[in-house]
């Protein structure tokens, strides 16, 4: 499968390359990154595995994640897109396309984040045969709550996941589709 493309006005939405492995093994392995996603830094295999993983879901699943990546400069910003990680949460959370999304430090509070979900978000919308997504979010992570809230998400379940305490979001309804498809 063809991995698109999406471009806003400051971001690329891309396919993972061999070459993003040390930036991505950076971002993971930065606690400020992790607290909120697992709670501790992620090793260099660990991020390999993640991108495979990433890799796998589009050829098995017709979606998944791509890098974000600053359109001008070509600076690796993070990683943004969906997923069926097969969580086990239960039917209200498995089965549907779970939107994700990770920043570098350096990229935070920028509204990177919201402009990189609203444009995977609207990718989805127009090709993926599905009406609603969900996502897990740690209610300690403030910030990605109002990412989340802000592309049209609504809390629906609170539970524990691997020990910890999280927030299940759902959308139901088309967003705002900033993306365009390359």
């Amino acid at each position: 499968m063809i991995i698109p493309i999406i471009e806003t006005e400051r971001l690329r939405l891309r396919a993972h390359r061999l070459t993003d492995l040390a930036d991505c093994a950076a971002m993971w392995g930065d606690p400020r990154v992790t607290r909120h996603i697992g709670g501790r830094p992620f090793t260099r295999d660990e991020v390999w595995a993640k991108i495979l993983r990433y890799v796998g879901h589009w050829s098995l699943l017709g979606y998944g994640y791509w890098v974000v990546e600053d359109r001008a400069s070509g600076s690796f910003l993070g990683e943004a897109g969906l997923a069926d990680f097969k969580r086990g949460i239960g039917p209200g959370f498995d089965g549907a396309p779970e939107i994700g999304w990770v920043l570098a430090p350096a990229a935070q509070g920028a509204g990177v984040a919201t402009e990189a979900v609203r444009a995977a978000l609207g990718w989805a919308d127009r090709h993926l045969n599905r009406t609603r997504t969900v996502c897990l979010i740690d209610p300690e992570n403030r910030g990605s709550v109002r990412v989340a809230e802000k592309c049209g998400y609504r809390e629906f379940h609170r539970t524990t996941y691997k020990d910890h305490p999280v927030v299940l979001f759902e959308r139901e309804e088309a967003g705002e589709e900033l993306g365009r498809d390359s």
